[in-house]
């Protein structure tokens, strides 16, 4: 079976309890997750072989966060240690009319200070066939930008194929002014097959905007051929990527959301179903979920792509039931919504 890396920042997540503000909170749950993390522990759970590269301190904090890994069945070899600190984010988890909010505290991180040439990226890949990134990784620091680079130019060259989460983070990119960011993710993105993004991530990037859409008006009415124009686009300026993707989501209020997601070849448009997710427990993730269930749809169901878009929908519909940064949904439930059964009836 294909063997998976990913490589990105794993971090501290820091919430208040349910639906408790900042300023009312007097305790913080703890979760551990980041982008490349949560897309590698869905991969696991699907059975598929998968290692998660990265930086960690080498303290307790940072033994937690590869001790997490390591329980969900992610091969954690090849992390490099070193660095004083995991990267933190605070979530306060919204709720009807009141969005979520994200405080980042990544500064100096470990990961934030990762250089060019203190990953192995030959030991890295080894039996690997497939290599995903994501956006949220150059945007840390212009060394995990380069460590990034890297990666891609030694995955590429052994022929793996290389997909990527564009995952625009307007918080995250301090160290270089917008120019300087297009010209990094464009370096970055062309070395990609499979490249995943909305009409944020190719508008913020590489100014490629959807003709006709302002998607804050859409509510839940949001149609996948008003993203073909984007998808042609990206594939014009990427000639490498054979797929593009988008997700779908409509957004009625913070606690129900439409979901669903498009994927262009060249030729077809494929569209998923669309679900709507009503009393949302933690939407965070949710496009790791997605992702992860594209990365197994696409080797699972090698030639299908509407079954592999399917799949990756019906995964990300599920995440969004379940708390914490990772989708911890099997199979079978997948299948079982991807068949029609949204029943969420008990399973005796």
């Amino acid at each position: 079976m294909a063997k998976v890396v990913t490589f990105g920042e794993i971090m501290l997540r820091l919430a208040p309890h349910g639906f408790l503000r900042f300023s009312q909170s007097t305790s913080f749950d703890v979760i551990y997750g980041g982008g490349e993390s949560n897309v590698a522990v869905s991969l696991a759970n699907y059975g598929i072989p998968v290692d998660f590269v990265t930086r960690l301190p080498k303290n307790d904090i940072g033994e937690c966060a590869f001790m997490e890994m390591r329980k969900r069945g992610v091969g954690v070899d090849k992390v490099v240690w070193g660095g004083d600190r995991l990267g933190i984010y605070f979530l306060e988890t919204g709720a009807v009319n009141r969005g979520s909010k994200v405080v980042y505290d990544r500064a100096h991180s470990a990961m934030a200070e990762i250089k060019a040439g203190m990953v192995d990226w030959d030991a890295a890949f080894e039996g690997a066939d497939w290599f995903h990134w994501t956006g949220i990784t150059p945007a840390i620091s212009q060394g995990a930008a380069d460590a990034c680079l890297e990666a891609l130019k030694v995955a590429s060259a052994k022929g793996l194929t290389i997909s990527t989460d564009l995952n625009y983070r307007q918080k995250l990119w301090k160290y270089c002014d917008e120019a300087h960011r297009e010209t990094v993710m464009t370096e970055l993105t062309s070395y990609c097959d499979i490249i995943l993004g909305n009409e944020e991530d190719a508008e913020k990037h590489f100014g490629i905007k959807p003709e006709g859409l302002d998607i804050t008006t859409q509510g839940e009415h949001v149609k996948g051929a008003a993203f073909l124009s984007v998808c042609d686009q990206m594939l014009k300026k990427f000639p490498r990527a054979k797929k593009v993707i988008t997700t779908l989501r409509g957004s009625i209020s913070a606690s129900h959301n439409t979901w669903a997601g498009v994927l262009y070849d060249g030729e077809t448009l494929f569209e998923s179903p669309q679900y709507q997710i009503t009393d949302i427990v933690d939407r965070v993730g949710g496009g790791d979920s997605f992702m992860g269930g594209l990365i197994y749809g696409l080797i699972e169901y090698e030639g299908d792509d509407q079954k592999a878009l399917n799949f990756a929908v019906a995964a990300s519909c599920l995440k969004h039931t379940i708390k914490g940064d990772a989708n911890l949904s099997t199979i079978d439930e997948v299948k079982k919504l991807m068949s029609g059964d949204a029943s969420g009836r008990v399973a005796r």
